[in-house]
């Protein structure tokens, strides 16, 4: 019998319909183009085949823009948005707009050709966290922007290119509207029982145990109540906050070991499935937030929305959390 859930952050119903299920281990990724080495870009030895670089954490005694980088931040060749310029905000009747002012960024998260994340050594990876929150923090300062937001495509089903891996900063001049629906519907919890819903829904996976992928002393991941996606996989702080930029270097050196072993347990169970990850976290224009919860969301891309979910709103997800989870837990 399906089953109908309801995010309790943005009001979201969501199908869990096991009749369409298929059993966990029939999910598979789809084969990804192959990039030969000698045409990427993003390889070290090839720094002048891109722009240059913004942030860089090198081997000592190594020059800006060439060979000897760990972590290196460069602007997207084709951005979305572009970082020169006033928002020149204005109306046309009852349209608004504004210039296309803002930031796209290239982290690129280690010098060898095509490494899942999943494969890096854990210190690798937190140095690739600490340039996230160095790079927000330095947009943090430009006043025309208000939200970065951080995200990873992996394979070419969500959107990646065929390329070593790497995650893209894209920081706003407005708020992004899954966000301000998350803030939106956490306000009104937290002024009706004043708490975070984040931190109520951390204790009650601990206690519920069953959709918990992983615990740890600073982090739960777990796949979400309300799960839009078959193995959704969220990544909560346990210490509340809710500006990724704040975040201490005990809690990176643990992101770093539970990141690696997540997208470990989804690669390897799921035969390395396309996916998305994206950090959510508060605007640049908000102090810290009492009712807000930075955090981040795994995707695998093993259904397709279609008319129905496009129509309706309602996200058809045939693999319950809890089996899901299960499932996540013994790879």
């Amino acid at each position: 019998m399906p089953e109908l859930r309801k995010d309790p952050i943005v009001g979201r119903w969501v199908i869990i319909a096991t009749e369409r299920a298929k059993r966990p281990h029939d999910f598979q990724g789809e084969t990804q183009p192959q990039t030969l080495d000698g045409d990427c870009p993003f390889c070290e030895g090839h720094e002048s085949n891109t722009p240059p670089e913004i942030l860089a954490y090198r081997e000592r005694g190594t020059s800006a823009n060439g060979p000897g980088w760990r972590v290196r931040v460069i602007s997207n060749r084709y951005p979305a948005l572009r970082i020169e310029g006033n928002l020149h905000k204005r109306g046309e009747g009852m349209y608004d707009m504004m210039a296309g002012v803002g930031a796209h960024e290239v982290i690129i998260e280690c010098p060898k050709h095509r490494i899942s994340m999943a494969d890096l050594e854990e210190e690798n990876i937190r140095e690739v966290l600490w340039a996230y929150r160095d790079r927000l923090v330095d947009l943090k300062k430009d006043t025309r922007f208000v939200h970065g937001m951080i995200l990873k495509n992996v394979g070419a089903a969500p959107g990646a290119s065929p390329e070593p891996t790497h995650r893209q900063l894209n920081v706003t001049p407005t708020v992004p509207i899954p966000v301000w629906e998350e803030m939106t519907g956490s306000l009104e919890f937290a002024n009706y029982r004043g708490r975070c819903i984040y931190c109520d829904m951390i204790l009650q996976e601990q206690n519920t145990e069953s959709r918990v992928v992983l615990d740890t002393e600073h982090f739960t991941a777990f796949c979400p109540f309300a799960s839009r996606f078959p193995f959704e996989t969220w990544i909560l702080p346990k210490s509340h906050s809710s500006h990724f930029e704040n975040i201490p270097k005990s809690s990176v050196d643990d992101l770093g070991t539970v990141l690696k072993t997540v997208l470990g347990k989804i690669e390897s169970a799921l035969h390395r499935p396309p996916y998305n990850y994206i950090i959510h976290t508060a605007p640049f224009d908000h102090q810290e937030l009492a009712h807000y919860h930075w955090h981040i969301e795994v995707i695998p891309r093993l259904t397709k929305v279609a008319g129905f979910e496009w129509g309706s709103g309602f996200y058809i997800n045939p693999v319950p959390p809890e089996d899901a989870a299960r499932f996540l837990r013994g790879a």
